[in-house]
């Protein structure tokens, strides 16, 4: 039975999101590609009607990943973004976490393709954080974009120092709760002091 061009492109859909998920979860070099398709529900002889190679879907994948981290950031203070990013529960759901505290160091040795698709995430990122960073009449966007830089490489590295703990570790909260006391202390209105 012949395959319609749309049930190709959901096929090929649900197969980006299990390697999304997948890749989050293990790594680049810890999903083989007959696992992948195995997960996603199909066999492995099918993989190269959809994809000329395993690193195509790594970039698919990553672009789908660093997509859907970006909606989930939309709309947010840049408070509200430290206290979600930086949380137990992000660091804990390594597979439906953000593409870049799980995959960064993978794609740092990875073909120029994927350091290019992490590139452009990165990007869109701070795009939006740079929204949210930017206080009415500032015209400094030089500054705010080093803030934002900054500030997302806080985030991202304080869940991967924590990942890189045992999850029982005293010291993977700690480095979480340090880590995000610091990054809100600028962004939160500062309280007044009693007064004696």
């Amino acid at each position: 039975m012949k395959v319609t061009k749309a049930q190709a492109q959901a096929n090929r859909a649900r197969i980006v999101e299990t390697a999304s998920v997948l890749f989050r979860e293990r790594g680049y070099d810890g999903v083989g590609v007959a696992d992948l398709m195995a997960a996603a529900g199909f066999t492995h002889g099918g993989f190269y009607k959809h994809f000329r190679s395993k690193a195509d879907l790594m970039a698919e994948a990553a672009a789908c990943g660093l997509s859907q981290t970006l909606a989930n950031s939309a709309g947010l203070d840049l408070a509200e973004f430290v206290n979600l990013y930086v949380s137990r529960e992000h660091r804990d759901a390594r597979s439906l976490g953000c593409t870049m505290a799980a995959l960064c160091g993978d794609a740092a040795r990875q073909p120029e393709e994927i350091r290019t698709t992490f590139a452009d995430g990165i990007e869109n990122t701070l795009a939006v954080l740079e929204r949210e960073g930017t206080a009415p009449g500032d015209m400094d966007q030089h500054n705010v974009r080093a803030k934002m830089i900054n500030l997302l490489a806080q985030a991202i590295g304080a869940i991967v120092l924590s990942r890189a703990c045992p999850d029982d570790s005293p010291l993977a909260d700690e480095i979480l709760e340090a880590c995000r006391t610091e990054m809100l202390a600028p962004l939160l209105p500062a309280t007044p002091r009693a007064t004696v």
